[in-house]
């Protein structure tokens, strides 16, 4: 027998019909004899109606009424699942985030998880219920409901899985596991059979939308065997792991695990910038204080050795925020500078746990993109990362070239 904790999203409980078959795949687990928690998001399409109500309301309402709010699309979800679980014959409570014990912080909108009491968690599993909890939300030590932020039901599942010592976390979605890119951009993608936590960390930072970074993240610092599996087909998915395992034949060549991608990114250059002690910190300090979170940073020194070029990125979104802000208060402050920017701009990583080990990814990336003539404009480096910035209109071009250059289309591709 063993425990596992499974995470449906919304998508995955999106209706009537489509909570019963939940019910259904639950049963099927029950029935092997296995001990079920199972981890809801609120319907598709909820927690939109429910802001949009609150936003018809108030121009700005408070987080801990948005907290309340929230929290009430998941409680629909586990009720309704715990009455299909019945009508099937198997046993089941629904327990919301306070009521199972999840206590945060009281960060609304944006709680971090601080414990979880798992005593009257394990008590309904010994007695044989299936236990559905309301994913995404907790209680603060002064009991008010808190909510996780978006996507805070898959850190439900993995920081239950954790707190329980579970067989393995299982996050069910509309995709049937991770791919080694996304398949609407290269039809030739192909799902990973494994990946390591290490790597799928940099695929969620670089845009990859599977699962939350703060839910793998907490599959690597507990340990937990984390799987992403399909809602609507029956598969292996895909397992997350804490290491690599290579043999001989794997360590022959470069691993690339994915290819992530998007088009959130903005590029602004300061010309002519002072090249002085702290002028770095000029320009990024104020940035910073504004709550904009900057992506890659390039500073080049030029010809004449006195002023330098500085070159980052932000969110496409805080673009115009960010622009506005260097114009009146950091060239200013700097005594001068041209200010160029570029909204236009895609940013495409390679990532893989083998460039550790094997010298060249880079050089052969590049070759790749210059024989498809796509110029890269900034470029950043990590142990198992390369990322470039280029032109938007080349996106899907320089994807599915690497994917082919670096072996990824191969259908028995499986990150060792």
């Amino acid at each position: 027998m063993a425990l596992y904790v499974q995470k449906f999203g919304g998508t995955s409980v999106g209706s009537v019909d489509r909570i019963k078959a939940v019910a259904e795949k639950v049963k099927g687990f029950r029935d092997q004899g296995h001990q079920v928690v199972v981890v809801v998001s609120a319907m598709s399409g909820e927690t939109n109606r429910l802001t949009e109500m609150a936003n018809a309301l108030n121009d700005d309402p408070a987080p801990r009424e948005m907290d309340m709010l929230l929290s009430t699309g998941e409680q629909v979800t586990i009720s309704l699942l715990a009455m299909a679980l019945q009508q099937a014959g198997v046993a089941a409570t629904s327990h919301t985030g306070a009521q199972v014990g999840i206590h945060t912080d009281s960060a609304y909108t944006k709680a971090r998880i601080q414990r979880i009491e798992t005593d009257d968690l394990k008590a309904d599993l010994d007695a044989g219920q299936v236990v559905v909890v309301a994913g995404f939300q907790g209680v603060d030590e002064d009991g008010n409901i808190t909510t996780l932020g978006r996507g805070g039901s898959d850190t439900t599942g993995v920081a239950l899985a954790a707190a329980l010592g579970a067989d393995e976390c299982q996050i069910y979605t509309d995709v049937d596991g991770v791919y080694t890119t996304d398949p609407r951009v290269c039809s030739k993608a192909q799902r990973l059979e494994n990946i390591t936590v290490e790597e799928m960390l940099e695929l969620a930072s670089l845009g990859s939308k599977v699962l939350q970074i703060r839910a793998v993240e907490f599959a690597g610092k507990y340990n937990v065997p984390l799987r992403v599996l399909s809602s609507f087909e029956d598969g292996p998915g895909t397992l997350i792991v804490a290491e690599a395992d290579q043999d001989e034949d794997s360590m022959e060549e470069p691993l690339i695990s994915g290819i992530a991608f998007t088009k959130n990114e903005a590029k602004l250059t300061l010309l002519n910038t002072p090249d002085v002690p702290g002028v770095a910190s000029r320009i990024l300090g104020p940035i910073a204080d504004a709550n904009i979170e900057v992506d890659m940073i390039v500073q080049n020194v030029a010809p004449a050795g006195d002023y330098t070029d500085f070159t980052f990125t932000v969110a496409k979104g805080d673009y115009k925020a960010t622009k506005k802000l260097l114009e009146e208060t950091v060239i200013p402050g700097l005594g001068g500078g041209e200010l160029r920017g570029d909204d236009n701009i895609a940013k495409v990583s390679l990532v893989g746990v083998g460039m550790r080990s094997h010298a060249g990814v880079a050089s052969k990336m590049f070759r790749v993109l210059a024989d498809e003539n796509v110029n890269i404009r900034m470029v950043s480096t990590s142990e198992i990362k390369i990322s470039v910035v280029i032109d938007e209109k080349h996106m899907e071009l320089a994807v599915n070239a690497l994917h082919k250059a670096f072996g990824l289309d191969k259908s028995d591709i499986e990150s060792e």
